[in-house]
This record gives structure tokens, sequence and C-alpha cells, in this order.
């Protein structure tokens, strides 16, 4: 079947996160933007984020996360998608937690990462089939940062990019749809946060992103420091006006987004100014593809 849109049918986007939070700290101004211009957005989250650790110092204590974790995020990634103007469906997986120590725990049974390739990628080629996106966005082979969920949504967003328009490849899954084109997301991207640290500096005020600048050859084993992309940007969507959604999105993530914390160091009008796009890299187009491109959806309109 091909993806082709029909001129009176919406273009639908497909977005793969591992966690509930994921979706609004990468791609979440150009999936808000998107869905403003008539795009039927839809964000996949593999794992229920049962086993995220409280991060907002205003949460600790509250009973809801302590004692059902996976159901206090629920209803923060409910939040963060109305803000978005975004669809949300659940893949049925167990976070696995990011393991911490030296040497590293195993991880835990049954979770997510562990899951064989064919068992994890099986319900989303089942989602793709059904929603039938012409885009897809996930993460590059190092996950965005190595959380082993995070790798494990890359594999299975390749999985399904690559099995979906295949008949003789997960027969039970639906009828056969073929995306036409592979993001992978570039938020952790260097030339970003250094234009955005020295915007800061400029400003006369202070940085969080030295230090990160300083040590991103050096990513800890522990994976709390993102490697090198190593992807170049390809695309660049400029969405600018969407920034105060996506801090909105961000914050309705609450006991995983500090608000007084590193995802809001610096302004959207201050991000507008020196860096007003999210950026991409586009890795498998089935449609001739032009060089660098402003949006994700060039060649499908």
């Amino acid at each position: 079947m091909t993806a082709s849109p029909s001129p009176s049918a919406p273009l639908r986007l497909l977005a793969v996160h591992a966690h509930p939070d994921d979706e609004s700290s990468k791609g979440a101004a150009t999936m808000a933007m998107y869905a403003a211009a008539g795009v039927d957005v839809l964000v996949a989250t593999c794992t229920d984020g049962s086993r995220g650790d409280i991060q907002n110092p205003a949460m600790e204590g509250q009973p809801h996360p302590k004692r059902d974790m996976a159901g206090a995020r629920r209803l923060e990634m409910d939040a963060a998608a109305n803000v978005l103007g975004i669809r949300q469906r659940w893949l049925g997986f167990v976070d696995s937690g990011l393991p911490e120590g030296d040497p590293l725990p195993a991880l835990p049974p049954g979770c997510f990462a562990l899951q064989p390739l064919e068992r994890a990628a099986a319900p989303l080629v089942r989602l793709v089939r059904d929603f039938k996106p012409h885009v897809i966005l996930s993460y590059d082979e190092n996950g965005g940062y190595p959380h082993p969920d995070h790798i494990m949504a890359h594999r299975v967003a390749v999985e399904a990019f690559a099995a979906a328009g295949d008949p003789a490849r997960y027969p039970d899954a639906g009828e056969p749809w073929e995306p036409s084109k592979l993001y992978y997301d570039r938020a952790f991207s260097p030339d970003r946060f250094r234009a955005l640290h020295s915007a800061l500096e400029e400003a006369g005020l202070q940085s969080p992103y030295a230090e990160r600048l300083a040590a991103w050859l050096e990513a800890d084993a522990e994976g709390h420091t993102p490697p090198q992309p190593t992807h170049p940007t390809t695309t660049q969507v400029e969405c600018g006006d969407f920034f105060e959604a996506r801090d909105d999105a961000l914050r309705s993530h609450r006991t995983q987004v500090d608000p007084e914390g590193f995802f809001f160091a610096v302004s959207p009008a201050m991000q507008r100014k020196v860096w007003p796009w999210e950026d991409y890299s586009l890795i498998e187009s089935r449609i001739p593809a032009e060089l660098p491109e402003t949006d994700l959806f060039a060649g499908l309109r």
C-alpha cells in the first residue's frame, strides 16, 4: 500500500517515545505546530514510566506517585497531550529503569529493554498499519541518550518502519502500510546548546550548559550524559511560536520535570531569536528528498 496522501486526507505524523515526558522534551514544539496546522499527530509511548524517579523537589512526598507512579504519569501524559493538541497511545511495556552503579545491575525481568525485538516491535507495527503515518520520528542508535528503553525505542521504530509495509512480516498485525520518511530527533544537538550557551553568557546570565558542552565526548557509563550525535542535521523545522506550548507540556510531567530546572534556563523569547528550530536527521526516504529541508513532509504535500 502506498503512503501517498490523498488531497482531502490529512498528513499523519507518528513520534515513537520511550517514556511519558520524552514527547515533551524532544520535538514537542514541532508536533504542536503541525497539529495546529491540521496534521494528525500521534505519539506512541513504549513504556508506562513506572520506574521513573521523582525529579521535581516539589513533588517529593506526594502520595500518588509514591503509591502508583505509572498511574501518576498516565495523568501527566494526558495533560501534556492536551497542551500539545496531539493524540497518544500506550504500547503496553514496563519501564526498564535506568541502571546505576559500578558494575551496572541487571535490568529487571520482563522490562521493555529485555524483550525480543519482534515482540517489542509488534504493537508498533500494528499501530503503524492502523494509523498509517507518512512520517515517523524516533531516536538515534544511542537513544538520544543511552537509557536502555530509549535504545529499544529506536530499535522498534526502525523495525516498524522497515516491516510495516511488508505483508510477509507480522502477518497478524493488520493490512500493510509503508511510511514514506524516517527521521531521528536531534534534541541534543551540540550546535543548539552552543548557541543557547553563548546567548546566555552574552546577556550576562548563568548558563547551565557549560559542563555539558565540556563533557560531551565523555558520556558516562550510567547514561546521564548524551554522547555526541553521529547523524547530521538535515531538517530544521521552524516552530518557535510553539515553544511556550512545549514548556507547558513539559511542566505537565510534574513528577519528572523541575519547573526551575535545566529545560527552562533560556526563555522562549531568547530561543526564538537564537535557535527558533527543532532539528532532525532524515535517515530514510522512500520519496525523492532534497536536502536541507524545512518541513518533515517535504515531498509529500
